[in-house]
């Protein structure tokens, strides 16, 4: 079994967002959707180590707030940039030598299957770099100066999304060449490696694995958490098993 080290992106301003509370802490059924992401991780053997990167600003917060069950569910904080990969290249120097494989993950994107998560990993062990992507099923328009220039063929493309599992050690090698890429290209860590020249797998998804961006989006969000299929359960349940969180 190779071991793991899962990255949760934590740290961005979320300005498309808006309002007081940051799209990670906003609650999604009942839960902060931080914390939906987690759950996708914390119960799973093979993750050895999880590290949430975090603004500074929201350092006494999370510790107040969510700090005793972060801890009892091993994950550890850092803090992370104003961008994505700033706080990925922090998060990745505290990744435990003994790491085989590093998964990033977006906080806001907590509709998840434990069935894709458990198809990326072991694909990404197969393959050293792996990703989820859905297909684009939309007519994609180019558009400038606010008229349509172009209707894109879509035939091939694909919707990048996250947990994106790679190498440590080549991701590691990725993060090192940062100063050599166009900073503003970079959106996301499939792009560094791609790079390299590395080939990358898709296990492909649909669009319910959405990333929360905009308000309208968390009731979107409920929506497909509860048509999930629920768990079973194993063993006696508490009377505060909805209450863990």
């Amino acid at each position: 079994m190779k071991k793991v080290a899962v990255i949760i992106c934590a740290a961005g301003a979320g300005a498309r967002f808006g309002g007081s509370k940051k799209k990670p802490f906003i609650e999604v059924g009942g839960r902060a959707a931080f914390v939906r992401s987690i759950e996708f991780f914390a119960n799973r053997d093979d993750v050895k180590q999880i590290l949430m990167a975090i603004s500074p600003d929201d350092e006494e917060l999370v510790k107040i707030k969510y700090g005793a069950n972060l801890s009892f569910s091993g994950v550890k904080l850092c803090h992370g940039g104003k961008e994505r990969f700033e706080s990925v290249s922090k998060a990745l120097a505290l990744v435990k030598p003994d790491i085989d494989l590093v998964a990033v993950h977006d906080a806001v994107r907590c509709c998840l299957t434990d069935e894709w998560v458990e198809a990326v990993i072991r694909r990404a062990g197969e393959t050293g770099a792996a990703i989820l992507a859905c297909p684009v099923v939309a007519t994609i328009k180019k558009v400038r100066d606010g008229a349509i220039v172009e209707t894109v063929d879509r035939t091939g493309l694909y919707e990048a999304q996250t947990p994106q599992v790679f190498d440590a050690k080549l991701l590691k090698e990725a993060y090192a060449g940062l100063d050599k890429m166009d900073r503003g290209a970079v959106s996301d860590d499939a792009t560094l490696v791609e790079a390299m020249g590395k080939e990358i797998a898709i296990v492909e998804t649909d669009h319910s694995n959405i990333k929360i961006t905009r308000r309208s989006d968390v009731a979107i969000a409920e929506a497909i958490i509860k048509a999930h299929p629920k768990p079973g359960t194993q063993g006696p349940v508490g009377p505060y098993i909805e209450a863990q969180w």
